[in-house]
């Protein structure tokens, strides 16, 4: 699977913000945003309204979109962590059992 794919991407920030959480570290956001994953703008803030929406993630802004922007987009705030969902998701996928079994 390529590394900016969906997937491997939503695996990547759900594992980094458990990790934050469980070593009561401040998410750096310069760890996990678009140029952190050397994906668009417009790719980023999909993931991350999709990870919000469906309840993975907590206390992500959205912005609706506008005249200028088709899509929504996100601001991150200090307090966006993973949820109790967003770890059970984490631990439960098979997909990303695989993903931690391959070092990704």
């Amino acid at each position: 699977m390529a590394k900016d794919d969906y997937f491997v991407i939503a695996y990547k920030i759900l594992k980094y913000f458990y990790t934050c959480l469980k070593s009561d570290q401040d998410p750096d956001i310069n760890m996990y945003n678009a140029n952190a994953f050397n994906i668009n703008q417009s790719y980023w803030d999909y993931i991350m309204v999709n990870l919000f929406e469906y309840g993975y993630i907590s206390d992500l802004l959205i912005i609706p979109p506008t005249l200028g922007r088709k899509r929504k987009g996100v601001r991150v705030l200090d307090s966006t962590m993973i949820t109790p969902d967003g770890i059970k998701y984490l631990e439960e996928n098979s997909m990303f059992q695989r993903f931690k079994q391959e070092g990704i």
